[in-house]
């Protein structure tokens, strides 16, 4: 993946300025990815509105790994509308990822890694396994914000 390129997040209101100073490094939302336990992801249906559920999943191959139950409402939704945002459990050190979730297979790689951090091995292959390549995203430190706001554009 290339670098994303980093601007000043657009929240109107927030004493957010136009100066980089402060701003966050790709990597340092890189390093929070890999390393949480627990993801927020949040779907949507016409019929039901918004839906918000916390996951496993690994940051691999620049973009998030998860699964969900095939028959679950996440994954019902995903295939209506596979737009996703995927957030860390975190206030503190805030990484959220704006993207849309590819249907995957699950490969002895991913599944091996996914049994080394969650001591849980799942079934390889299988349906309800996503990807989720990251078109935007935004990261702070709520200690340092508004000056850490960051957003992140992915090509």
């Amino acid at each position: 993946m290339n670098e994303p390129r980093a601007s000043r997040a657009g929240f109107p209101g927030y004493g957010i300025t136009t100066d980089t100073e402060g701003m966050l490094a790709w990597s340092w939302a890189v390093e929070r990815l890999a390393v949480a336990h627990n993801y927020w992801i949040a779907t949507s249906s016409t019929e039901r509105g918004p839906h918000a559920m916390p996951v496993w999943g690994l940051w691999r191959d620049d973009a998030f790994v998860f699964s969900t139950g095939a028959e679950s409402r996440k994954a019902r939704n995903l295939a209506a509308d596979p737009r996703v945002v995927v957030h860390l459990e975190s206030g503190d050190e805030v990484v959220l990822l704006e993207g849309v979730a590819e249907p995957t297979e699950a490969t002895v790689e991913v599944i091996d890694e996914y049994d080394v951090k969650y001591a849980f091995r799942p079934e390889a292959g299988g349906d309800g396994w996503y990807r989720v390549p990251p078109r935007r995203a935004y990261a702070w430190r709520e200690r340092d914000y508004p000056q850490s706001a960051t957003r992140f554009d992915f090509d």
